[in-house]
């Protein structure tokens, strides 16, 4: 298993100019195993988890990472997680910090779903990889989804595709 790598992601393919189409081949049912992989984190508010400054954050983010030389093609990855009904945490995988942003590290062994859908179905998904990760019982595992394009580009696609991340193993999933 590689350090820190994660299945191709074609950011080329991108007739709206906005979110790449997704292609899910590859990414369901693997295993990423990620030691101090470097991220700019993100904070968006919420109203009962609905982000509400998404739109925001997203563009000012990727332009200080881009801004900074930052953003690598092969390692096209932004993890989202609710912290509280409130506020949403947001990891934008970087090839080198950058500044005036916050940087994250996130060291652990992650299992992959593709889900497609509906993005109010994320409760389902997420019980769905708690399932999966056979967590059921213990301490709830540390969990991100990747929405890998924006309500209007879902549309366009005609699918919306979501990769779940859910810790593989107790107490190793780590972001500092």
């Amino acid at each position: 298993m590689q350090v820190n790598a994660v299945p191709h992601y074609d950011a080329g393919d991108n007739p709206t100019n906005c979110c790449p189409r997704f292609n899910p081949d590859g990414w369901d049912n693997r295993h990423l195993h990620f030691k101090d992989k470097r991220f700019v984190r993100a904070t968006t508010k919420s109203i009962m988890h609905v982000p509400i400054n998404m739109g925001k954050i997203f563009p000012k983010t990727f332009l200080a990472i881009t801004d900074a030389g930052a953003d690598d093609p092969d390692d096209v990855l932004v993890l989202s997680r609710d912290v509280s009904p409130w506020k949403g945490e947001h990891f934008f995988a970087v090839s080198k910090d950058v500044p005036g942003e916050e940087m994250a590290y996130l060291s652990g062994d992650y299992l992959t779903r593709v889900f497609e859908g509906p993005y109010k179905d994320a409760k389902k998904w997420h019980d769905q990889l708690i399932n999966d990760a056979g967590r059921g019982d213990e301490a709830s595992p540390d969990i991100f989804f990747f929405y890998t394009t924006c309500p209007k580009c879902a549309k366009y696609y005609g699918k919306n595709y979501v990769v779940g991340l859910v810790e593989e193993q107790a107490g190793d999933g780590a972001v500092s």
